[in-house]
């Protein structure tokens, strides 16, 4: 059979915009120091609005060109029928996913202004779908305590190694027990974990750094999981991947918890994020400040940890209403 060689001329050129994106990714990851996954999903989001730009009007990649009607046109096309009780499209999107599209957008605008490559944003005045008001998902204490046991019952049955067992006991712990994100999760180090005093230096969104306290049973788990690994240095990931020198896969994480869910017959739609959720109003079941909850979660803005307080206010109601005669 013939090789055929193609020269670096003969290459597709670029997505539209594509230098742009990736100069304004470049700053999200060196300058503002985001996460892996924030970067990623910036990009997704931008490129996605460039391949439907495209498509709809020739987009030739000069963001300059972008009109406000082009944004109008965007949130209004790719809109998910179903979100108005209408029949679904190819290619729509949930409201959700137009709102972050749409910061995205706004976001590389800025960017764009501060590097005097366009003069205004397109994005200003552009009215968004209004979301659906949704209570987070969570699991009850009983329904936590549980799912934390499914580690060392995979470990008796021989379902997973015992080394997996281990780590996988002190991952829940640690969701649960400090309300950590999965990067979070995934990021700590030997460094970042005082032993003696149960807390956690993490690093969070932004790179912000906060100290939270983690639990006896998570600071258990964790000085096992150290003992197993054999952590020692600094830099040492608690919860390496193939090599020492890079952190287990969010992925990893996510397809075990679904198989420990199984297990306890726990609905699977739980996922990391839902054991933060879950530590979150269980702390305010037992009458933790709210504010000492946004340090916990490490929340910009305390209206995003007001939302926990709808969940505990829903369940109380509803209990009223199951148990007073009156209701």
């Amino acid at each position: 059979m013939a090789l055929v060689f193609i020269s670096s001329e003969d290459s597709p050129p670029p997505a539209p915009g594509e230098g742009r994106i990736s100069q304004f990714c470049d700053f999200l990851k060196n300058e503002r120091r985001l996460s892996p996954y924030t970067v990623r999903n910036y990009r997704e989001a931008l490129t996605d609005f460039s391949s439907w730009a495209k498509k709809s009007f020739g987009f030739s990649g000069d963001f300059s060109k972008i009109t406000r009607r082009n944004i109008r046109d965007f949130v209004i096309e790719r809109q998910n029928k179903n979100d108005t009780g209408m029949r679904r499209q190819a290619g729509s999107l949930s409201r959700r996913t137009i709102h972050n599209h749409i910061s995205a957008l706004r976001s590389f605008y800025k960017f764009l202004r501060l590097r005097k490559i366009v003069v205004s944003s397109p994005l200003t005045g552009i009215a968004l779908p209004r979301l659906p008001k949704s209570l987070p998902k969570f699991l009850t204490e009983a329904q936590a305590l549980e799912l934390l046991k499914m580690p060392q019952l995979a470990r008796d049955e021989k379902i997973f190694p015992e080394s997996e067992c281990i780590r996988d006991t002190a991952i829940l712990e640690t969701l649960y027990g400090a309300g950590l994100r999965i990067s979070e999760l995934c990021t700590l180090t030997l460094a970042r974990v005082d032993f003696a005093t149960g807390m956690l230096r993490v690093l969070g969104k932004g790179n912000k750094e906060r100290i939270v306290p983690a639990g006896t049973q998570a600071m258990l788990a964790l000085r096992r999981q150290r003992d197993e690994i054999r952590a020692t240095r600094a830099d040492d990931f608690l919860f390496p991947g193939r090599s020492r020198h890079e952190h287990l896969a969010p992925r990893v994480i996510q397809l075990r918890l679904k198989k420990y869910l199984a297990l306890a017959k726990l609905p699977t739609d739980i996922t990391p994020h839902k054991l933060r959720h879950s530590c979150a109003t269980h702390m305010l079941d037992h009458d933790a400040d709210l504010r000492l909850v946004q340090e916990q979660l490490g929340h910009a803005n305390l209206s995003t940890t007001q939302i926990y307080t709808h969940v505990t206010l829903a369940r109380l109601k509803a209990a009223y209403r199951k148990a007073h005669p009156r209701a």
